[in-house]
């Protein structure tokens, strides 16, 4: 089966283009125009618009129309109202002395209506178009008589100022600009897109083949260590990136580098975003070029912070018309030669010279861990060293060689057939009874014992004499080092990223044509991206972030012209989108959580029935259900799903009841602390005497305005949020908040508002919700906000505070159990018991009025003994991690990550006296 096949069927089931539209006005939805097309006075109108712009910054709401169409028509049967734009951009409203400055903020795009695509390209091309000057040019008219026409709509004049009344009965061009407002984003030709995609070579060797037909994706560079220059293996252990990872998230980077398809997935806050910044960071520094490609603008923006944050390649950031402007403008200036093969060598050396530190480091922790370890076996042995002793003399004497002894043993116990693996299976077991200086009836068991109990008393015998564990320097050394090579890591991959073999000569050709394409109208564009030679554009530009919709507008249409592709959000992906992206890469990693919202789909069950079998395609009717399955979906039937548990975002009461709710209990929080675990950030604020009229309940708007009003005087650090699952309701609150702050105070407060749908994989400081129920709602309406994931998101929103505006007073449900939740003050986690020596620590320190908590969980480790109270509370850890060393260092590591401040107090330091011990560290914690 093909992959055109697939394509081909999803086109039959796309949308074949925009709703035919011809008025961009109405009802809250003011036209307003503007006395030149790049400013326009403060007043207002346009101090409306620049709020509702501000509290929608995420959407990109806010349009700008140039040479518009005016009047009434007989269009598509009925006498319509017209008011057109023939040419529209996405912009923002920069407030200055003397007013506002219009500032793109997106692509200028012709009126779908003209559908001859060659003419659309010959107006775009049109001298100085949208220019500075171009509406009063000698051939502005023509153009908008020829291109109102092309749309379907014949002028009966063109004029150079908005009419002040405007004829019914005639259709008028005006030659000039208006701001207006639009939550309706054009998805363009997507069945086009898909069929020219169906045409297209190289498919097969494609993630959309792998992720459809079960084949192993075609190679890539980055597998190919003679194409790049790189000898590392594919799928070699190690995993060093500039950003802090875990242990999921290394995986995740592993996992990348060998297989052509990874899945991700994870609750909010869970890491998801690291995962895949690193992942693309590797496949880059490998030789290899990524696509990250994302639902939201809002998301492809955070991962374009997070590249900022970290040292690393630069990526593309193009789905922002500014960046692209810039992007433009430094491609048309030429590229600098790039680093040359000697600052490669240095970045290298410096790379080297600090892992060999970290690694120095680490292996001193953990042969200090490791003797701590067995050291802290003594006591068990006790009992049993006269008997071992009698056994193995020879092994409790100072100059044996345990390691030695130790190699005789596995040598001994190593199984195998035959007669020469009998004959040294028999010579090690007699070196092994001379080395301990056993006799031949000691059995191998008691042998094995006596090593272990002698390994014990030597390194106790060692720590007694050189002063016990001591480690506090060398955490504090390990932690710098940490941050020294993630620094030369970053350093090393901008270099290798920008390096003079990858600006090859063609790879200059090709960035340049991309600059002049870039420039180009959205038809011009395609034709000159279709001609660049793509493998040596991303050799030279080999990472690529932005939105799906913007891929196929900015980028050639090259199957497998990108080594991975990141998809993520992939939850809020339709296949249809996901699949130009797909094609473009040889390999993908999909990231999502299907249990936040899904992608809306409008396709009947009838439609992709009769689809697949006129295609022959029934038997793949589970991944080609377009309706219900999503790319996230597909792509988790196809490869196994790599889960991310730590939770790094909300205080544990905004995210314990999804975790326990949604996730099975599956959130690891590492937020934990004593300083947040019993704050109470979910409040409940309940309306009496609502009712809800034409979907609007007014009581709870006017609370929630109430309650922004109180927020505005001691505003939070961040953003606040004002959402609601009703568009009816989320309108009601956009529109008091206008009422309420102008445009200066919605800048200062950081405030959005919307439907719960605009706000996925969005957050914001502090979150205020608007139910809009009413007990005596119909249960459709009921049952719309207890979906469990549109609640799910509902409530995730917020990183410090939220608060629940409701008229509910009898919920039930899913809702009702929130609302328990939000009204139950958190309560602090079990503590796990504790033995030994972290018992009696304890004891001694609550003997000195500290309070002592053992067995503190932090996410899905422990702290062995949690000092202190409130934010001055510390980590005390008494013993090695009962999984090893390794697990003691990643525990480590992650706490201070976490912000705890962590003390060791290991027996062998004081000699096993825990009062010495707990007055030292007493001495040592903050006394109020």
């Amino acid at each position: 089966m093909e992959a055109a096949t697939i394509l081909t069927a999803l086109a039959d089931l796309a949308p074949a283009g925009a709703e035919r539209s011809f008025d961009v006005s109405g009802a809250g939805r003011p036209l307003v125009w503007l006395p030149a097309p790049d400013r326009g006075p403060a007043g207002a109108r346009l101090d409306r618009l620049a709020a509702l712009d501000a509290l929608h910054r995420d959407e990109r709401i806010l349009r700008r129309g140039l040479a518009f169409v005016v009047g009434t028509a007989d269009l598509d049967g009925a006498r319509r109202r017209v008011r057109l734009p023939l040419l529209t951009q996405p912009v923002r409203l920069e407030r200055g002395r003397r007013g506002y400055r219009v500032v793109p903020a997106g692509d200028l795009e012709l009126t779908p209506l003209i559908e001859d695509r060659a003419l659309s390209a010959r107006l775009e091309a049109a001298p100085g178009l949208a220019g500075p000057g171009w509406l009063t040019a000698p051939g502005t008219t023509a153009w908008i008589s020829t291109a109102a026409e092309a749309a379907g709509l014949k002028l009966a004049t063109v004029v150079a100022r908005p009419p002040r009344t405007v004829d019914d009965e005639v259709l008028t061009g005006v030659a000039a600009a208006a701001l207006f407002v639009t939550r309706d984003v054009f998805a363009g030709r997507l069945r086009d897109t898909l069929l020219s995609w169906a045409g297209r070579p190289g498919l097969a060797a494609t993630a959309l083949s792998r992720l459809y037909l079960d084949r192993p994706g075609g190679a890539s560079p980055a597998d190919d260590p003679g194409a790049t220059g790189d000898t590392r293996p594919v799928g070699d252990a190690e995993v060093l990136s500039p950003l802090p990872l875990n242990a999921a998230q290394r995986d995740v980077v592993r996992r990348t580098r060998a297989e052509p398809l990874v899945v991700v997935s994870g609750a909010p806050g869970n890491g998801k975003s690291h995962a895949l910044v690193a992942a693309a960071l590797d496949v880059v520094d490998r030789g290899g070029s990524v696509l990250v490609a994302t639902q939201s603008a809002h998301a492809a923006e955070v991962l374009g912070e997070l590249l900022r944050r970290h040292p690393g390649p630069a990526p593309v950031l193009f789905g922002d018309a500014e960046r692209r402007t810039a992007l433009a403008t430094d491609l048309a200036g030429g590229a600098a030669t790039g680093a040359d093969e000697a600052t490669l060598r240095a970045d290298a050396a410096t790379v080297a010279t600090a892992r060999d530190r970290v690694a120095a480091l680490e292996a001193g922790i953990l042969a200090a861990l490791d003797e701590e370890r067995r050291a802290g076996t003594l006591p068990d042995w006790q009992p049993l060293l006269p008997a071992l002793t009698g056994d193995a003399p020879a092994l409790f004497a100072p100059g044996t060689d345990l390691a030695e002894v130790s190699g005789a043993l596995t040598e001994a116990d190593r199984g195998g057939d035959g007669w020469w693996r009998r004959w040294r299976q028999g010579h090690a077991g007699r070196r092994l009874r001379r080395l301990a200086g056993a006799g031949p009836g000691v059995p191998g068991q008691r042998l094995r014992a006596a090593l272990k109990a002698a390994g014990a008393v030597r390194a106790a015998a060692r720590l007694a004499a050189t002063g016990g564990t001591d480690l506090a320097a060398a955490w504090h050394g390990l932690a710098e080092a940490d941050a020294a090579l993630a620094a030369a890591l970053g350093t090393a991959m901008r270099h290798r990223a920008a390096s003079a073999r990858r600006w090859s000569g063609p790879a200059r050709r090709a960035a340049g044509g991309l600059g002049a394409a870039l420039r180009a109208g959205r038809n011009r564009r395609r034709e000159l991206l279709a001609g660049l030679d793509a493998e040596a554009l991303v050799r030279a530009l080999p990472l690529w972030v932005g939105t799906v919709a913007d891929v196929e507008d900015l980028l050639p249409p090259v199957a497998g012209m990108f080594d991975l592709v990141v998809l993520d959000e992939a939850a809020h992906i339709d296949q249809l989108r996901a699949a130009p992206a797909l094609a473009r890469a040889r390999r993908a990693l999909v990231a999502g959580d299907p249990r936040q919202l899904r992608f809306v789909s409008f396709v009947s069950d009838v439609d992709i029935d009769a689809t697949l079998r006129r295609h022959g395609l029934h038997r793949y009717g589970d991944r080609l259900d377009v309706r219900r399955a999503s790319a996230f979906d597909v792509a988790a039937g196809a490869a196994p799903v790599s889960w991310l548990g730590e939770h790094h975002r909300c205080v544990p009461h905004l995210i314990e009841f999804s975790a326990r709710r949604f996730y099975g209990d599956r959130v690891e929080l590492v937020t934990r602390h004593p300083r947040n675990e019993r704050a109470d950030v979910i409040d409940v604020l309940t309306v009496a005497d609502a009712t809800v009229t034409d979907g609007v309940n007014e009581a709870e708007v006017a609370a929630a305005l109430d309650l922004v009003r109180r927020l505005a005087t001691d505003p939070p650090p961040g953003c606040i949020a004002v959402v609601s699952p009703f568009r009816a309701q989320a309108d009601a609150l956009e529109a008091g908040l206008l009422a309420t702050f102008d445009v200066d105070e919605i800048e200062r407060l950081g405030l959005r508002s919307g439907t719960v749908h605009a706000f996925q994989g969005s957050e914001a400081e502090v979150v205020v919700v608007s139910l809009g129920l009413v007990d005596a709602d119909p249960p459709a309406r009921h049952r719309f906000v207890a979906d469990a994931n549109l609640f799910n998101v509902l409530v995730t929103r917020a990183r410090a505070r939220l608060t629940v505006v409701t008229s509910l007073h009898a919920a039930e449900g899913l809702v009702g159990d929130y609302l328990d939740h939000a009204g139950r003050p958190p309560a602090p986690p079990a503590p796990e018991p504790v033995t030994g020596w972290a018992a009696a620590l304890a004891e001694e320190l609550r003997r000195l009025g500290l309070p002592v908590r053992p067995g503190y969980p932090v996410g899905r480790w422990r702290v062995d003994l949690c000092v202190g109270a409130d934010a001055d509370a510390v980590g005390v850890l008494c013993g090695v991690h009962p999984d090893g060393p390794a697990a003691h260092v990643e525990r480590q590591r992650t706490l201070a990550r976490a912000g705890w401040r962590l003390h060791d107090v290991f027996a062998s330091r004081w000699a096993d006296d825990p009062i010495r011990a707990a007055l030292d560290l007493a001495s040592r914690l903050p006394r109020h």
